[in-house]
């Protein structure tokens, strides 16, 4: 049982009224039942030796926390509770979207909120609108604050007044908490650059290159073009700073126990606006050692779970997002394994599907999906995917060779004609994407460009090819109609629903135009959306049927993530089919063809897993009941099938 069940089962008998609930009695059963746990996890990352009373400092800041928590919100967090895994529900569908760029400010976002209601979308993830360096910031991702609101966005009550107004409309707001490292600006960095020695302990810092160099002989670049080496020779302070992503970004040094509980007080502030959804950015990389690539450590696991156990004993209705975009066997640790298994993160960005679906539209195949998704451990039950098709950031290639191997292809000659195929040096590729941060010394390198320009519709209409618009968007449609019925919550990218194309305007920015992942970062076309009942457009198209098929999944109980999806491998290196089964025996049969010929299944495969009765099947998709011609079912070029049993 996780922590999270037990804390269900403890305050059952107060979970039917919470408003009359006993708030500080259910708190100390939550650190109780969590503090052995909390304490093995914190000695073992931080003996007492090392700084004593370091643990009783954490005991007083726990109960110093709850009491900064509004009554509301914890009234909020018991119904969270009593709504066993709330995440999981079919219900839930998200939007991810920059603030500015979608709408102005927050204010701006409030005034949309009936959109993503029309489109069905109740998880809302908002960029970071934090106070961040002027110029270069990484989209925001260099905080100088965690909580206070940058004046362009509006103002700290404005996106608490956001929160509430999505929760009263039973939405969900999710926020970043970049946890690995803060902005040379942050009032940490400015101590320490001013001598202080405490605070040049918050960071790795050191007098010479003496140990960054040891340090740089396993350490990976992470952007090798814009940002080589992962150390910062710093004037004021006069010694070198970890940098592990750009030079404005200081590494936190989480061996030091006193920037964890400043650290953790961050993160409760951040939830305590209202935030229901929180985003561990770059958790791979939290903690450093000597000798090691320092990502995915032991440790940095041990430091997220801590995270956690403490974040459910203060705000138990907030959960975790492991934004770790690493291998398949690395990403499923994310959600806790061994005696932490289901109490580290509770959801995960499911970045091997992502990957291996942008593979399958490039090589019209879906052998090396499936040995992927086979081989990929099963998460623990209370956990749930993030899928996607795309995000703010690259879209990286993170799928394991020896698969590639195994199905013929040989590795780095595969990678290089993703890349080649999707950033535009193959002449017949539709795709129309950008290269980012490509290393020559090994040959990786990453994907930029909107969904629906990579999948051909920026292209099609350039070149006025009618069949070639009507192809991509049917590729759109599909991968969306994937990541709505795979298992897990649906992240939906702004505009990507409308089909918006890539935004080339960042080249005239000095500040971003070495950011390719700016193209796909185009602001939010108002003027497309107030004409899509009016016209018959792709954009019109992909919207609309984009909307049924988020309603049918938020209509199909199946799709609810249990635990309950199945692979079907198939003799057809082009069909994709997988079932999501419930306990009444009325699952889905999600069939999809990645190829632009049409392609056949027997109805003989489709009867032996319950999915044909007299040669007569139901569509949710298309709400049409489909009658086999000569026994097989039709299946059109990027055409998807959810098949329910008759």
């Amino acid at each position: 049982m996780n922590q999270a069940s037990l804390h269900r089962l403890l305050a059952s008998s107060e979970l039917d009224s919470p408003e009359k609930a006993n708030l500080n009695k259910l708190f100390d059963l939550r650190l109780s039942t969590n503090l052995p746990i909390i304490q093995n996890l914190f000695l073992s990352l931080y003996p007492e030796s090392n700084l004593p009373d370091s643990f009783q400092v954490l005991m007083e800041l726990l109960p110093e926390l709850f009491r900064k928590r509004s009554r509301n919100l914890k009234i909020q967090d018991l119904k969270r509770l009593k709504d066993a895994n709330w995440y999981q529900s079919e219900k839930m569908v998200g939007m991810q979207l920059y603030v500015d760029r979608f709408n102005k400010d927050l204010k701006g976002v409030e005034t949309k909120i009936g959109y993503f209601e029309k489109l069905g979308v109740n998880l809302i993830h908002i960029m970071p609108v934090t106070t961040r360096p002027k110029g270069e910031n990484d989209g925001g991702y260099a905080v100088n604050s965690y909580t206070q609101v940058d004046k362009k966005y509006g103002t700290k009550e404005d996106l608490v007044n956001l929160a509430k107004k999505l929760h009263s409309k039973d939405m969900h707001l999710m926020m970043d908490f970049v946890v690995n490292h803060t902005s040379d600006e942050f009032p940490w960095a400015k101590k320490a650059m001013a001598g202080d020695k405490k605070y040049q302990d918050y960071y790795y810092t050191y007098p010479d290159r003496q140990l960054p160099d040891q340090f740089e002989n396993s350490l990976p670049e992470v952007f090798p073009k814009t940002s080589p080496g992962n150390f910062t020779f710093n004037k004021k302070m006069n010694r070198w700073v970890m940098t592990v992503f750009n030079d404005y970004q200081w590494d936190l040094n989480y061996k030091n126990p006193l920037v964890f509980m400043d650290m953790l007080t961050n993160l409760t502030d951040l939830a305590n606006l209202g935030v229901d959804v929180i985003r561990f950015d770059a958790l791979a990389f939290l903690w450093k050692k000597m000798g090691t690539d320092s990502q995915n450590l032991p440790e940095a696991h041990r430091l997220i779970t801590l995270f956690r156990m403490c974040l459910q004993v203060v705000a138990p209705g907030v959960v975790l997002l492991a934004e770790a975009i690493v291998s398949p066997q690395k990403i499923i640790k994310y959600f806790g394994e061994g005696i932490s298994k289901g109490n580290e993160c509770e959801l995960a960005y499911n970045a091997t599907l992502m990957a291996l679906l942008w593979n399958s539209i490039a090589t019209k195949k879906t052998h090396l999906l499936y040995k992927n998704l086979i081989n990929l451990p099963s998460k623990p039950e209370e956990g749930a995917w993030i899928n996607y098709i795309r995000c703010h950031d690259d879209i990286g290639l993170g799928f394991e060779d020896r698969y590639i191997y195994e199905v013929g292809w040989d590795a780095f000659a595969h990678r290089k004609f993703l890349l080649d195929y999707y950033g535009q040096k193959l002449d017949w590729s539709p795709a129309a994407g950008q290269i980012f941060m490509y290393n020559p010394k090994n040959g990786d390198g990453r994907i930029t460009g909107s969904a629906a320009s990579l999948l051909g519709l920026e292209k099609g209409l350039a070149q006025k090819n009618h069949e070639s618009i009507i192809m991509s968007v049917n590729k759109i449609l599909m991968l969306h109609a994937i990541i709505l019925s795979y298992g897990g919550i649906p992240m939906i990218y702004a505009g990507d629903e409308i089909g918006m194309l890539n935004d080339y305007s960042y080249l005239k920015n000095k500040d971003l135009r070495e950011d390719s992942r700016w193209a796909n970062r185009p602001r939010q076309d108002w003027k497309t959306i107030s004409e899509l009942d009016k016209v018959d457009t792709p954009q019109s198209q992909i919207f609309h049927s984009l909307k049924r098929l988020v309603e049918i999944r938020r209509n199909t109980p199946a799709f609810a993530d249990k635990n309950n999806l199945k692979l079907h491998p198939n003799a057809n290196p082009h069909i994709f089919m997988f079932e999501r089964t419930n306990d009444f025996g009325k699952g889905v049969l999600v069939i999809c063809n990645f190829d632009e010929t049409i392609h056949m299944i027997e109805v003989g495969t489709l009867t032996s897993m319950g999915y044909s009765s007299g040669g007569k099947l139901k569509d949710l998709v298309s709400g049409k009941k489909i009658v086999l011609k000569s026994g097989l079912l039709e299946i059109k070029p990027y055409q998807i099938f959810w098949l329910v049993k008759p």
